[in-house]
């Protein structure tokens, strides 16, 4: 950041340096301003939802531990399967929905929406027999016999929660483009708040068990949604929302085509850590190993929220002035929104280094454990500062459409690369977890350079030039459009 401040500040060489200085500090505050706007409510939002499911997780817990190992398993494996999928997809309407308020075509954003809706309800579908054949899934799959029991009553329960994820994810992202998720935030700590009162009163107080919990969860997912839908629907959105539309129903196969990309993008890189947890049971002393890497894993996953949210940054602000069509806005924005999520990411990175194996009392009471956690404190700092970089990358990636690219891309890096690396760090060279591990973040590292090579490398004149041809080939009048044209006749 500072290089980037000195050459703006250096001038043309004709004495005018301190007014470039003025207006280079003028440009920076208005863009952080405008990142923040988006960036502050999507972390708190992420956070809010990561606290749900940590209040639902607790709470089963205390009913008994086979609630909490089926809950655990189903969540874990079916949930957040299809959780990945549809996020996967609800992301083109970033792209979609970004460019298009760029370009002031603001009536297509509530078409985009509706048109998204189509297409992920047809995937939640699709979706449907993994919960409900829940059971012979886990059979097959060899768990205990009492736990599918209980799973297989938790798998109807989670149906409504995965169908939560298409309203919540595309109002997020059709909000977001607008730069108007505030809302979002106040309605995550509204259902944050209420779900732990629920879920008190309906397994504490009135002792309902499992069925009471996950009421109280499915409550949660879907009272934000409420909110929102009523947000958009209510006149909160004036500009962009005119009603529902039949024309949602054209022009699907294109939304679909770019939907897939970005569901195969996202999906590669959230399956990635279930490898590695994966990979680390067939190791030697696998519980200590696992133990000690979901602790890792868990605070890995707490500052991804972090870097979540400059991805969404990344991408409306990229997307915006894509379809604004000035590609030196749409580089400036990439150069501060990376470099204050690379600050970040280096001043945690230097926290966790330091605490090394202390943090892991805040989970275990296992000495063996916390000594696996500071073995692995390294990595796990590497890691963060690996997060700190490359979903705002993929966000870059996002905002302008190139998520079939990135797919490539996590393709090579993740499993061609990443993978095969940590199988012979820790099984053939005898690393263990440690080198399982450091072959996955090896496919980030590789991944990382790749797309920083691309974003420096990319004509965003030409990305300008293909934002507008996208815009164009899917627009559709406006009820404005249709009078100004008349008015000119």
């Amino acid at each position: 950041m500072a290089e980037i401040t000195k050459k703006l500040l250096n001038g043309d060489g004709k004495g005018n340096g301190g007014e470039e200085a003025v207006r280079f500090k003028d440009k920076l505050w208005a863009e952080k301003k405008k990142m923040w706007v988006v960036a502050g409510p999507a972390i708190f939002t992420r956070f809010s939802t990561f606290g749900v499911t940590v209040i639902s997780q607790a709470f089963v817990g205390h009913i008994g531990p086979i609630q909490l190992a089926a809950y655990s398993l189903v969540f874990t494996v079916f949930l957040r399967f299809a959780n990945g999928i549809l996020l996967g997809m609800a992301s083109a309407l970033e792209t979609l929905c970004g460019q298009a308020y760029g370009a002031k075509q603001y009536h297509m954003l509530g078409i985009y929406l509706q048109r998204s809706w189509l297409v992920l309800t047809i995937c939640a579908v699709c979706l449907l027999p993994l919960f409900i054949f829940t059971a012979p899934i886990l059979r097959v799959l060899g768990q205990d016999e009492e736990i599918i029991q209980v799973a297989k009553g938790i798998g109807y329960w989670l149906i409504p929660i995965m169908f939560s994820f298409i309203v919540s994810y595309t109002c997020q992202m059709y909000l977001q483009a607008q730069a108007k998720n505030l809302i979002i935030a106040y309605l995550a700590a509204f259902s944050l708040v209420t779900h732990l009162f629920l879920s008190w009163l309906l397994t504490v107080k009135f002792k309902l068990g499992l069925d009471g919990a996950l009421t109280s969860t499915v409550l949660a997912y879907w009272i934000p949604n409420i909110g929102q839908l009523l947000f958009v629907t209510c006149g909160g959105c004036k500009e962009t929302w005119t009603g529902f539309s039949t024309l949602a129903f054209k022009e699907l196969g294109p939304v679909f085509k770019l939907s897939l990309s970005s569901g195969v993008m996202l999906c590669l890189e959230l399956w990635y850590n279930t490898v590695l947890v994966l990979l680390t049971g067939n190791l030697k002393n696998a519980k200590v190993a696992i133990d000690a890497l979901a602790i890792c894993i868990n605070i890995n996953g707490l500052e991804m929220m972090i870097s979540l949210g400059f991805l969404a940054a990344a991408s409306v602000r990229v997307s915006n002035e894509l379809g604004r069509g000035s590609s030196k806005a749409a580089k400036f924005s990439i150069k501060v929104i990376v470099s204050t999520s690379f600050t970040i990411g280096f001043v945690l990175f230097l926290f966790f280094l330091a605490l090394r194996g202390n943090l892991a009392y805040l989970f275990t009471t296992s000495e063996e454990v916390v000594k696996a956690v500071a073995d692995l404190s390294p990595l796990l700092a590497l890691s963060i500062l690996l997060n700190s970089v490359q979903p705002v990358l993929s966000g870059v990636a996002i905002g302008a459409g190139w998520q079939s690219v990135v797919a490539y891309v996590n393709i090579a890096c993740y499993y061609l690369i990443g993978i095969p690396i940590g199988v012979v760090l820790g099984y053939v060279v005898g690393l263990q977890v440690k080198g399982v591990w450091t072959g996955m973040l090896l496919g980030v590292f590789v991944q990382s350079i790749v797309l920083v090579i691309i974003t420096s490398k990319t004509d965003w004149e030409e990305q300008v030039f293909m934002s507008r041809t996208r815009l164009r080939r899917w627009f559709v009048e406006g009820p404005e459009d249709r009078n100004r044209n008349t008015q000119n006749v």
